[in-house]
């Protein structure tokens, strides 16, 4: 049965922050407000929490997974990052933006793209998972909460805990997140490329 913590969209409570922070940490998978949409996460480490979120949204392995960030610095930590890749994430975040870059060796290959071998990522512009990354202190494996049959994500915390409550250990309500996905931009040898284009708007790569 899932827990159900009401956080303020704008000034998280640090103490439900914590709380969520230790449900992560022992193998917990939550559902989370982005700037973008609801989204399920758990601990980067964690299989058994993986494996149930790709069951829970019926993804296969040819899906671009993504880690929640909480700086640069995190960034570079997992993927291969060059100077302008470094400069246009620099410039686009906090963003709904997400980046599909090179991974490191820091990246389980079970997260990893199997042909690619690339990673999303994304450093998004709401203060509960801001916060909520930074007091974890890790990045946070993350997939946006559409459920199979489904094209968007759920929008009302209620419902997500009506749908899945036997499958979460935590639902934080942030109020009602209309879906907007991400812009998404993957990095090549040829530089930027905007694969999907969402809410993010990147007036650089787009003149």
């Amino acid at each position: 049965m899932a827990q159900f913590f009401e956080i303020h969209p704008e000034n998280p409570q640090l103490r439900l922050i914590h709380r969520a922070v230790e449900i992560i940490r022992n193998g917990g998978i939550i559902a989370y407000p982005t700037d973008s949409s609801y989204a399920l996460a758990c601990h980067i480490g964690d299989k058994q929490a993986l494996d149930k979120i790709r069951r829970i949204r019926q993804l296969d392995d040819k899906h671009d997974f993504t880690l929640v960030c909480k700086d640069l610095t995190q960034v570079s930590t997992f993927t291969k990052i060059g100077n302008d890749a470094f400069r246009l994430i620099k410039a686009l975040t906090p963003g709904p933006f997400t980046f599909i870059l090179e991974a490191t060796r820091e990246v389980p290959r079970r997260l990893q793209h199997p042909k690619k071998k690339t990673i999303g990522i994304r450093i998004p512009d709401h203060p509960v998972v801001q916060l909520l990354v930074r007091e974890l202190n890790e990045a946070l494996f993350s997939s946006t909460l559409v459920l199979p049959g489904d094209t968007e994500a759920l929008t009302d915390p209620y419902e997500i805990r009506e749908k899945l409550e036997h499958e979460l250990d935590l639902v934080i309500d942030a109020g009602i997140i209309e879906f907007e996905p991400t812009t998404m931009i993957e990095f090549t040898r040829d530089g930027p490329e905007i694969i999907r284009q969402g809410k993010g708007i990147a007036a650089m790569l787009t003149q």
